[in-house]
């Protein structure tokens, strides 16, 4: 279930803006912790600023190994605060370009939310200049990626079905003519069949073929997410 409401502290979006504004050149990251109350409202108390491995203009990726010493220091503020405190989501920054994500961090959120529906993304736009007044403006929001992926796939699915029906009915208006000679009945049933073959050829065949695709990718996704969240684990008990 997606959370209905993210309240960011203060202090932690100073963090979080001063972190972003430390360079205009690329992207920063960081995690973010807190907790989420019976209301499915996201509490973000505290900010855990993540050191780049590969720095890059439009982009920043968060390692296995980041997320799992998040948690572990996330564990410990918990216990130190005597909160159920834990990691919520993520931040990064968009320098010179709008607030608004894109497809990659869509992707990347979509790929957190599979491991913990909950999970959030904050993206803080910064050294952008208004053209009316040349000042710089700043802005910040919160998103969660939503699977549209089955309606989609339920539309594809329903196309030749679609298809089907608009020969039909147009095949159906010949047969309402009344002064047409067999000759030409006929043909027209013949151009009919002809049409829903093609819509089978077409269609249908390529249909089941990236259904069948999109299900091996999914299994192979499921697998690989299901090891890393055994490392994890792992690595979490370990520790």
């Amino acid at each position: 279930m997606a959370v209905s409401c993210v309240h960011l502290e203060a202090d932690a979006y100073m963090v979080c803006l001063t972190h972003a504004l430390s360079t205009e050149r690329e992207e920063v990251m960081g995690l973010l912790i807190g907790e989420v109350d019976e209301k499915r409202i996201s509490h973000i108390s505290a900010v855990i600023m993540l050191r780049r491995s590969d720095k890059q203009p439009d982009r920043v990726e968060i390692s296995p190994e980041q997320l799992s010493d998040a948690s572990t220091r996330a564990e410990d503020l918990a216990r130190e605060l005597q909160r159920p405190l834990r990691v919520l989501g993520w931040y990064h920054s968009h320098p010179h370009i709008t607030v608004w994500p894109s497809h990659v961090d869509v992707r990347t959120q979509a790929m957190y939310q599979m491991m913990d529906e909950g999970f959030i993304g904050l993206i803080f736009s910064v050294f952008n200049e208004e053209k009316n007044t040349k000042q710089n403006r700043m802005q910040v929001t919160c998103f969660q990626s939503v699977e549209h992926g089955k309606a989609c796939l339920e539309s594809l699915v329903e196309l030749p079905r679609i298809l089907c029906q608009e020969e039909d009915e147009a095949y159906n208006k010949t047969l309402e003519k009344k002064d047409l000679d067999l000759i030409t009945r006929m043909h027209n049933s013949s151009v009919y069949t002809k049409s829903l073959c093609q819509i089978m050829e077409v269609m249908s065949g390529p249909l089941i073929q990236t259904l069948e695709n999109r299900l091996q990718s999914n299994k192979e996704k499921i697998q690989m997410l299901e090891e890393e969240k055994k490392r994890l684990q792992k690595q979490i008990e370990s520790t």
